[in-house]
């Protein structure tokens, strides 16, 4: 029996000391699920050309604030600069902080931001979207069924980032680069 606490030991003991692997695994994980799953919904929010990243497509607005858009007939410029100033800050929110995260750069700040952005994302499926009338999109804990997209889904993607605010990025990371180095 000793011998086997002792093999449990020296192998558990080593990933005990082993900091490098979860924000590692963390950021691979995430830049091989997540990563374009946002650039790309990032990319449908996007207006024509390089002003595109100024003007909105209407999609984006649609996306955002669906019931509001529809209240003004789906008309853009119903709204005002608050509602463009969202649109454009969640747009490039959806393409700069995966960068961050999968770079290692600012690392525990953009995955912070990216768990705002997941519950401001879920909250609009819920209420603008009307996923809380559908109780398959939200999902419930505690169940048999591990595919409910808000509860199940998103606590994955929640769960994933708190490792990156937790622990930071990892050796391989532009934070290691630039970080003094008695703080390594």
């Amino acid at each position: 029996m000793n011998a086997l606490i002792s093999l449990h030991t020296a192998i558990f003991g080593r990933l005990d000391r082993a900091d490098w692997l979860l924000p590692t695994l963390a950021r691979f994980v995430f830049a091989a699920t997540l990563l374009m799953y946002f650039w790309v919904s990032g990319l449908t929010k996007l207006g024509d050309g390089f002003m595109g990243l100024f003007q909105p497509s209407t999609g984006a607005y649609a996306q955002i604030f669906p019931r509001a858009f529809e209240a003004v007939g789906y008309d853009t410029d119903a709204f005002g600069f608050f509602h463009w100033a969202v649109v454009v800050a969640g747009t490039w929110a959806e393409f700069i902080l995966p960068a961050l995260i999968v770079i290692g750069l600012l690392t525990r700040l953009s995955a912070l931001g990216m768990i705002g952005f997941i519950v401001v994302q879920s909250l609009t499926d819920l209420y603008g979207h009307g996923g809380i009338d559908h109780p398959e999109t939200l999902g419930a804990w505690f169940d048999r069924f591990p595919d409910g997209m808000i509860m199940d889904q998103r606590a994955f993607w929640i769960m994933l980032l708190l490792i990156l605010v937790v622990k930071g990025a990892g050796p391989i990371s532009v934070d290691r680069a630039v970080s003094p180095k008695d703080a390594a």
